[in-house]
């Protein structure tokens, strides 16, 4: 992702720990930014959560020292991403590392991939 910006949306499931860690900052969660890291949090991982049994979900929270009214936020602002994502509002960017000469193909490509990602995300409750 690009360094010193925001993580893109649409991609939260490619993100680095150190991308989950920018974001934590944007929606007020900042203060868990270390304990993330240290736990090796990216976007894979907040992409699974939503699988996650009772337990695994209270293992994370004591793991991560977390309120549960922040959890609850961060949850949010996941299935935000999420919806966003579902109705096509994420804009498709070509990513930092492609080549530009590259542009027109990653955005068709992405958007068809798009519409892959839209069939996991109906499944959630």
């Amino acid at each position: 992702m690009n360094k010193g910006h925001s993580p893109e949306p649409l991609d939260f499931f490619i993100w680095t720990v150190e991308d989950v860690g920018m974001w934590l900052e944007t929606i007020n969660l900042g203060s868990y930014r270390q304990i993330f890291k240290e736990n090796g949090v990216n976007g894979e991982y907040l992409e699974g959560m939503s699988m996650f049994t009772t337990e695994q979900i209270l293992r994370f929270i004591r793991r991560c020292h977390m309120k549960w009214s922040d959890f609850m936020t961060l949850c949010r602002e996941l299935r935000r991403i999420k919806v966003a994502c579902l109705k096509g509002e994420q804009n498709v960017r070509r990513p930092w590392w492609a080549p530009a000469c590259l542009s027109a193909v990653f955005q068709k490509v992405a958007k068809s991939n798009r519409q892959s990602r839209v069939v996991s995300l109906k499944l959630e409750p």
